[in-house]
């Protein structure tokens, strides 16, 4: 294999589509640094593994000498962007939208080469544009080609409104890119929609058309929905290393290779290998244990790593349980809370009462006292937990299916 194909090979795994893919290779092969954008609207200040897929992506692109541009898009997230909203999205306030944008570029840099990746807002064009630039770039796109785009087709056919400003956004963040003179950007995939404006925007103001990148939006730890806080089936990359190991280490064997695939820097052919030693009889746990420790390695340390890999094997393969204590199957939401699942056992009489015992430091979890009320336990293990002197469980979680 080439070298130009090694490379190919590498920086479209795990990719939902390039388009146009010809014009891709062709870029490549150019033989010169090329401007590789993204765009983050920060409308929520914490980051989580589905959200550095993308990220991964991006550095994969600076390991092979490419300019990485990461927008910041301070003034779109004040619109908010539409995509898959059946209403009309608050827009956010500048406070909140700079208060995120701080907290994304610490969170970044976990994965990003500072040195190679420039970090630029949107504002510093979008912002001094008058009411006649906004109507010339408005003229460049009519609203049936706008009503082209699913979520908008939907909410107009069920009769939800959509408001003006929704229609700008695209054009706003089409026109990133030819400012920023992008060779390619890279995005979700449910940025079809935006990715392609950037391109129509370019073709529009005589510039060469960026390729377009997409890529996949991860399932979350139940292996069913999209990765998200607000389900509950999140890995959280400023979470403690111990929940973030125990986290990965629950998910299935068929989700772990599907975040391998896109979460791990591990090359193609390694990957490869460790599937062909899987099926020779390699354990698939001891390759989710190398996966987690990966993880943990890169947003805290490989010191850390080591440990809560170490604390996790007395606990789960080492411990000896009590022989007298039946265990129970639990089905439930994987969004609750320790304090919620203890009023759910019938260990506590309500949450505020298990939240004070917890605080109290009377709940034990395998033998360790509970120190976080708002904890969520990973799904398929087998937990003891004990409450005071006398209540005590012993109990394995699924989640509902």
């Amino acid at each position: 294999m080439r070298i130009e194909d090694t490379v190919r090979t590498e920086l479209l795994r795990g990719v939902v589509e390039a388009l146009p893919e010809q014009e891709f290779e062709k870029k490549l092969l150019k033989g010169k640094p090329l401007k590789i954008k993204a765009g983050f609207d920060p409308t929520a200040p914490d980051l989580h593994l589905g959200h550095t897929v993308l990220l991964n992506k991006l550095r994969q692109f600076q390991l092979y000498g490419h300019e990485v541009i990461f927008l910041v898009g301070d003034f779109t997230a004040m619109i908010g962007d539409p995509t898959g909203k059946d209403i009309t999205r608050k827009p956010l306030s500048q406070e909140q939208v700079l208060e995120n944008a701080k907290t994304y570029q610490e969170q970044v840099f976990k994965i990003l080469d500072p040195e190679k990746t420039t970090v630029a807002f949107n504002s510093q064009w979008l912002g001094p544009m008058t009411a006649a630039d906004l109507i010339r770039l408005s003229a460049t796109h009519t609203v049936a080609r706008m009503l082209e785009r699913d979520d908008f087709d939907k909410r107009y056919t069920s009769g939800q409104p959509i408001a003006i400003h929704e229609f700008i956004y695209p054009l706003l963040v089409g026109y990133d890119s030819v400012v920023l003179k992008a060779d390619i950007e890279v995005g979700g995939a449910d940025q079809k929609f935006n990715l392609l404006m950037g391109r129509e925007l370019q073709k529009h103001y005589g510039d060469e058309p960026q390729v377009i990148m997409m890529t996949p939006l991860i399932e979350g730890l139940d292996g069913v929905k999209k990765m998200s806080k607000s389900l509950g089936n999140y890995v959280g990359i400023n979470e403690p290393a111990e929940m973030m190991f125990g986290k990965l280490m629950s998910v299935s064997d068929e989700l772990m290779w599907r975040y391998i695939d896109v979460l791990s820097f591990k090359t193609t052919a390694e990957i490869l290998q460790l599937r062909k030693n899987v099926e020779e009889g390699l354990n698939p746990r001891d390759v989710k244990i190398h996966f987690a420790k990966e993880i943990v390695t890169r947003f805290h340390d490989s010191q850390q790593a080591e440990l809560v890999h170490q604390a996790f094997v007395e606990r789960f393969q080492n411990k000896v349980l009590p022989d007298d204590i039946e265990t129970q199957t639990v089905i439930y939401d994987p969004t609750s809370s320790i304090a919620q699942l203890l009023k759910q056992l019938d260990l506590t009489k309500s949450t505020s009462e298990s939240i004070r015992l917890i605080n109290q430091g009377a709940v034990k979890i395998d033998g360790e006292k509970l120190e976080d009320p708002s904890l969520i336990l990973p799904p398929d293990l087998t937990y003891i937990i004990q409450v005071g002197k006398r209540r005590l469980a012993k109990l394995h979680l699924e989640t509902r299916k």
